[in-house]
């Protein structure tokens, strides 16, 4: 019997990609009885909605770091994507930090003046004037927080995300209904983005090893993914055959999610990495 261990995921939406986890593992045995839930998750309307997507005992958190030591499998899938972010222009030696001002009674971006950033000193090597950096002191925060305890416990975790290795330019997106607006336009009812800086996560996480930045797409072949898109192939006809081609090329294809969509993982110095991944 495996011994205890925390299953976590932050951010779950819906609580899809948890009841598949728990639903893809439920022939593993011992899997199920030492997997202990937790979900990091602060709207009350989306705990709701996973509890109702996921019929076992959880546990919901604020934070990570209210979830029990232990050894800790997490995944964090489209999470740090949606942390905010500041943006920094190079100026010189130096950062202007972008921030959001009035102008004419509506929103505008502006600069601050001039200054120096020892977060963003080894920035200067890369960038040149006028180049936008974009840094997240939260995800940074978390990305430590899970260095640290898969250092002292055990575990892994699975980071999926667009993003790439190295920020370099203006990311932030806001989609309202489906389609792109403008972040500054009615504040509060667009959902906001920004691609994720990889290399500032495994910086911070730095009590873990971290494997190899992956495309999500060559991640999921080497799990095996066409072998099961083509079993599971044989059962469909018509238009469900259609849409699960295509549900395949959207998470593997190199023009839809597979390349915009990046993976890393965090494990024990000492272990292997996670399956799919390379250190």
């Amino acid at each position: 019997m495996p011994a205890p261990f925390q299953l976590v995921e932050l951010g779950p939406g819906r609580g899809t990609l948890m009841a598949d986890v728990l639903r893809a593992t439920a022939k593993v045995p011992g899997f199920a009885d030492a997997a202990e839930v937790h979900l990091v998750e602060t709207s009350p309307a989306l705990r709701r909605v996973q509890r109702a997507a996921i019929s076992r005992k959880m546990t919901h958190h604020d934070t990570i770091e209210t979830v029990p030591d232990g050894p800790i499998f997490l995944i964090a899938n489209e999470f740090f994507d949606a942390l905010p972010v500041r943006q920094f222009v190079r100026d010189g030696d130096g950062w202007r930090e972008r921030v959001v001002g009035m102008t004419d009674q509506a929103l505008a971006f502006g600069l601050t003046d001039r200054t120096a950033s020892n977060r963003l000193s080894h920035r200067l090597e890369d960038t040149k004037d006028g180049d936008l950096v974009e840094t997240s002191s939260l995800a940074d925060g978390i990305a430590e927080t899970l260095g640290v305890r898969i250092a002292a416990h055990g575990g892994a975790a699975l980071i999926i995300d667009y993003g790439d290795w190295r920020s370099l330019g203006d990311t932030l997106q806001a989609v309202r209904a489906h389609a792109k607006a403008d972040p500054l336009d009615a504040p509060g009812t667009c959902d906001l983005t920004c691609h994720v800086d990889f290399e500032a996560l495994v910086r911070a996480a730095a009590g873990a090893r971290a494997t190899r930045l992956t495309p999500q797409g060559v991640f999921l072949e080497r799990l095996g993914i066409a072998a099961r898109a083509e079993a599971l192939a044989k059962a469909l006809s018509g238009a469900a055959l259609q849409s699960h081609i295509a549900a395949h090329r959207r998470l593997t294809h190199p023009g839809e999610m597979g390349t915009l969509f990046k993976v890393i993982g965090l494990y024990p110095e000492g272990s292997a990495p996670p399956p799919g991944l390379e250190t």
